[in-house]
């Protein structure tokens, strides 16, 4: 099999770019071939094991199963990430949530800002990652006490951990299977996170907060995609990833954010920040709710693609 036989056989799901990014990180995860590799023919030297592996893995890709899952691993801010299908996949988008939180000087905290590779760059993945440009700003604060809403596979929680070493974090979640894949990458990438199962929505929250630390800083990517979306949504991801951690219902978009809206006007400390990753059908709805509930500073973000994606808010 050759690198151009590869790629093309998955044009029927993906566009060209997106095909050739995915077979060469393939290629460079499983069979640790650099770019230099594929392009010297590296590909048709594999052994006889290797390519009944690589076989099996296109097999799977063709059918539109998420390369993240086959691999077992998903790249967010320049760090892998074990993943499985009980989690969503780790998305660049969220990646820039994060970095405006680290961005942020709201709390003077020390912040390590890297810019990590995409999945679908051109550039091969381990040279991208030494060539990370860092912005390091001085500390004023260094025991934020931060919350993740929703933590998945920990990516948010375990990025904040590490860029913020000094802060205290803690990472919710009501699925058994996203908590043990998280505290997992955490063991995994040396992150002091502590992981608990909550439900967010369960109004017992408000009577707990007293006897919880108030937050410094709350941040969420909840469900947010309702229901008469599907149909627009890829294959790949409806039918692979958790609808649990996807879907609202179409008549209560905002159900998540209310809720941790709700829980951190009692738990954030005042002049404590909120930041979620938002819908861009729903931005000013939730806006104009976050501002009926008496948050200030409220700003809206845009993605890469121009959609509004991040809400930052604070509370008074």
């Amino acid at each position: 099999m050759e690198y151009e036989e590869l790629w093309h056989r998955l044009t029927h799901i993906y566009d060209a770019g997106e095909a050739k990014a995915i077979v060469r990180w393939v290629l460079d995860v499983r069979f640790d071939m650099s770019w230099t590799d594929i392009l010297c023919g590296k590909v048709t030297e594999l052994s006889a094991h290797d390519q009944t592996e690589l076989e099996k893995i296109m097999q799977r890709l063709e059918k539109g199963e998420p390369v993240q899952y086959i691999i077992g691993v998903a790249d967010f801010f320049g760090r892998q990430f074990h993943v499985e299908p009980g989690v969503l996949i780790p998305r660049p988008e969220t990646e820039e949530l994060c970095r405006w939180i680290l961005a942020s000087d709201k709390h003077g905290l020390t912040r390590t800002v890297r810019e990590s590779p995409h999945q679908s760059d051109t550039k091969d993945r381990k040279s991208s990652l030494q060539s990370d440009n860092e912005v390091r700003v001085s500390p004023s604060q260094s025991d934020a006490h931060i919350l993740d809403i929703g933590t998945g596979s920990g990516c948010i929680a375990i990025t904040l951990a590490l860029e913020l070493p000094d802060s205290k974090v803690t990472a919710w979640d009501i699925s058994d299977d996203a908590l043990r894949i998280a505290a997992g990458n955490a063991k995994s990438l040396g992150a002091n996170v502590t992981f608990k199962h909550r439900d967010v929505l369960d109004s017992s929250l408000f009577t707990l907060h007293s006897s919880l630390p108030k937050w410094d800083l709350i941040v969420s990517n909840p469900p947010y995609i309702c229901e008469k979306e599907k149909s627009a949504m890829e294959c790949n991801v409806l039918e692979h990833e958790p609808h649990l951690a996807l879907f609202v219902p179409d008549d209560d978009p905002l159900l998540f954010y209310r809720a941790i809206a709700q829980y951190a006007v009692v738990a954030l400390k005042p002049q404590g920040s909120l930041f979620f990753e938002i819908n861009p059908f729903y931005a000013d709805d939730l806006n104009q709710m976050l501002r009926m509930m008496s948050y200030h500073d409220i700003s809206i973000r845009q993605d890469q693609f121009g959609k509004s994606r991040f809400l930052k808010a604070t509370k008074i």
